[in-house]
């Protein structure tokens, strides 16, 4: 007898999932978002035009006009960012169509561009990302260090593609590059001061010398509160809070002529009463009707605070606890040659994770404690020679070493109500059987990885330039994962360890692995004329395989299914071909790409129909394919005002998935798998806009000529999938936001600005997910209500 066909996806819905399925596929709406169309300035041509300052990048590791680079990348500067209060990288998605950036809190948090860098949904420390965050040359492998401030930011550069040529780290989606200010250039004391509604207070600090003969150093720090936006009513605390302090020196010192050296520290620290969710809504499911969300909650006479999502209220009864703490040393140095320059950066960091969250957002005592504290440290080395072969030919060759230790200690305890909500209605009177029962998890992991890579850059003549480059990586990685379950009975029956091990089930297993790769890319662009360069480029590159740390499948006899235990490596193909223009001496760049990302062997969560396998776990769907359109804009036809416009067009799916976990709505039945081939991946709108004006007037207060200013930027996204498997229950809404700063220089040294965030006050949710245990219960984060405050920048 043949074996059973994974059902499709559609073929389980019926006409209704059809419907959702075309409804969800529409294009942008029939009008553009009003705030866009509103600023748009009329152009007055009496207006005397400026030349626009060349923007000035490093994503090819030396420095270079952006109207030079054939890649797709997006430079921003600090000044800009702080000004629209982009304090961090998940505010970054406000300028940067292609970048997606998810957190349900600072463990699991996801950075995506184009669709890929990590599955969403699913945190995993035994799998590489796939957005690489370097800061000032140091990677950063975990990736919670993108909720804490910026300090003293210049730069910020975000390069989509897979970046292993000229990168230490392998990255198969991209790169984003946080450039700090250098110390000498603007000696003094600079401070930001900033207050709003909803408890908000911050303050930025910079002390910087000038150059000596001891070279030139600076101190920065930075300080962000804000009170919670969710309140629980059980403890009437606010919960979601902002409580973030940062501290980071860096001193350049002139070793000699030719050698320079870099020491850089910081340390950075977070305790806020976060993170948890809201109640958003129910879904039915395929569980029987007394053991769906609703029934069960009849049972336990339980009702959840409000139905509305945004009346941001709570009821949990574990505390809410989000601390982290990371930080690092590093030593930069720098050797100029006549033709080449040599670059060594030794780095060491950590970070310390303390978290403590209602696992079930419910007021019932179902999982009293849930806590899963972490410990890294990670020890990197890079050397790079950046040097010319020919007068047309110019090289880059590096060689990186990492190693990466992680040490984590989850504990998960049930409570009097578990035994009701998780079992079932006919084990309400029996609560002693979960109540107690106890898991504590020990994981150690090592992840040791080296490479050497290398980029040519050859100019075939004057018009023509093709850069191949290569890469060999090698990965090492072990883990010993131990997860000891204890009971809250003395001496519980067969029966009663039967139904605790549906809960939770000791597990206990090791694994280790080395493996190796060669991956590459190739360019070639044409400058046709000046102010015009056509490119394009192909990559194959290698997300390195990857350990389950959160568990693996066990046989019928309890024992770990050894065989699931390694996941293996994600194999990337990308095309694309891309035009950059620039016109009337840089008043107007416009830039394009065009791209397609076949994905073999994509890293996510499946399902093994094997008989005997139990629950989901890491592996790999067959392939995934993202095709899409990029455009930006920037336009400076006068010295009075500025607009940049960017779009992004992302039509990713699952090409082959045979074996995915079945949606909330078709879970905790009968259905162990479906068939998601050509569904959409989750996490990704197919339309994204955003845009920026600054327009400065000169205007006179009394004390001497100064300027006022007004900037907005607008960002609108299309709606997206917040489930792994597509549900129609979990689709957030496509949702426009506007911010807006007016300002006024007072004087040379000082600025008083005005601004307001998510001015229209648009209701929207960050992402949805749902309880577990196929109760249909959807919980979710709102997105920041309208905000609004003054800064104070002042320059001593």
């Amino acid at each position: 007898m043949p074996a059973p066909r994974t059902p499709r996806f559609s073929e389980l819905r019926g006409d209704d999932f059809l419907a959702l399925r075309s409804n969800r596929r529409r294009g942008l709406p029939q009008r553009l978002p009003l705030a866009i169309a509103l600023m748009l300035p009329v152009f007055d041509a009496a207006d005397a035009a400026a030349q626009t300052e060349e923007i000035t990048v490093t994503a090819r590791r030396k420095s270079e006009a952006l109207s030079e680079v054939p890649l797709s990348v997006t430079a921003l500067d600090g000044d800009s960012l702080a000004a629209t209060q982009v304090f961090n990288v998940g505010r970054l998605e406000e300028r940067v169509p292609a970048l997606q950036f998810y957190s349900s809190n600072p463990r699991n948090t996801a950075l995506n561009l184009r669709g890929m860098g990590s599955p969403f949904g699913l945190t995993n420390d035994g799998i590489e990302q796939g957005v690489g965050l370097y800061i000032d040359d140091i990677y950063h492998a975990r990736i919670a260090s993108t909720t804490f401030d910026f300090i003293d930011v210049e730069r910020i550069e975000i390069l989509r593609g897979p970046q292993g040529t000229l990168y230490g780290k392998n990255t198969t989606a991209g790169a984003i590059n946080i450039h700090s200010r250098r110390p000498g250039t603007d000696p003094g004391f600079r401070a930001r001061l900033t207050a709003g509604n909803l408890g908000l207070r911050q303050l930025e600090g910079v002390a910087e010398s000038g150059t000596g003969k001891v070279g030139a150093g600076s101190l920065a720090f930075s300080a962000t509160g804000r009170d919670g936006l969710l309140r629980n009513v059980r403890t009437d605390q606010r919960i979601n809070e902002l409580d973030n302090q940062g501290l980071k020196g860096t001193w350049v010192l002139p070793v000699s002529d030719t050698l320079e050296m870099v020491l850089g520290g910081d340390i950075n620290q977070q305790s806020p009463r976060c993170c948890t969710q809201v109640y958003y809504a129910t879904a039915p499911t395929q569980r029987s009707e007394n053991r769906q969300f609703d029934a069960l909650a009849g049972l336990f006479e339980y009702q959840v605070p409000s139905r509305d999502p945004y009346d941001r209220l709570v009821d949990n009864d574990t505390a809410a606890r989000a601390e982290q703490e990371f930080g690092g040393v590093s030593v930069k140095l720098t050797r100029e040659l006549d033709t080449s320059t040599i670059t060594a950066i030794s780095a060491w960091r950590f970070w310390d994770w303390k978290p403590s969250s209602d696992r079930d957002f419910t007021g019932l005592p179902i999982t009293t404690l849930s806590a899963n504290p972490s410990q890294q440290e990670q020890l990197s080395q890079e050397l790079r020679w950046a040097f010319d072969v020919t007068d047309r030919i110019s090289a880059t060759l590096g060689a990186f070493a990492f190693h990466q230790t992680i040490d984590s200690q989850g504990v998960q305890e049930q409570g009097a109500a578990a035994s009701g909500w998780l079992l079932g209605p006919a084990w309400a009177d029996r609560p002693e059987i979960l109540d107690g029962l106890r898991r504590d998890r020990d994981i150690r992991y090592e992840n040791s990885s080296g490479a050497l890579y290398g980029q040519l850059s050859i100019d075939l003549d004057e018009r023509w330039t093709l850069q191949p480059g290569l890469r060999l990586n090698m990965d090492r990685k072990e883990v010993d994962y131990q997860d000891i379950v204890t009971s809250g009975l003395t001496d519980p029956s067969p029966e009663e360890l039967a139904q605790q091990d549906r809960v939770l089930r000791s597990l206990a297993y090791a694994s280790k692995f080395s493996d190796s790769n060669v991956s590459g890319d190739i360019s070639l662009s044409y400058r046709p004329r000046e102010g015009l360069m056509l490119y394009a480029n192909y990559a194959r590159a290698f997300k390195s395989a990857g350990l389950n740390l959160s568990g693996i499948p066990t046989v019928v006899e309890g024992l770990p299914a050894l065989e699931f235990a390694q996941v293996d490596p994600e194999i990337v193909d990308l095309v694309e071909l891309g035009a950059r223009l620039t016109l009337d001496d840089g008043q107007l760049s416009l830039s394009s790409a065009v791209f397609h990302d076949r994905i073999e062997d994509y890293q996510t969560n499946v399902v093994n129909g094997a008989a005997g396998l139990l629950r989901g776990f890491l592996a790999n769907a067959d392939r995934v394919e993202i095709s899409g359109l990029e455009l930006e804009a920037t336009m400076n036809p006068a010295d009075s005002w500025t607009l940049a416009l960017g779009y992004a067009y992302t039509d990713a799916e699952y090409a082959s998935f045979a074996e995915a976990p079945p949606p909330l709505e078709l879970s905790g039945g009968g259905i162990s798998s479906v068939d998601l081939s050509g569904e959409p991946l989750p996490g990704v709108s197919k339309h994204a806009i955003t845009a920026d004006l600054e327009m400065r007037r000169p205007v006179d207060l009394g004390f001497g000529p100064t300027s006022a200013f007004l900037r907005v930027n607008a960002r609108y996204r299309s709606r997206w999938s917040s489930s792994p498997s597509a549900s129609g229950f979990m689709w957030v809404d496509d949702n426009t936001l506007v911010n807006a700063t007016l300002g006024v220089d007072l004087g040379s040294n000082a600025t008083l600005s005005l601004w307001g965030r998510n001015v229209f006050d648009e209701k929207y949710m960050t992402l949805l997910s749902d309880q577990g245990g196929s109760t249909g219960m959807i919980n979710g984060i709102p997105g920041d209500p309208r905000s609004w405050g003054a800064t104070l920048e002042v320059l001593f």
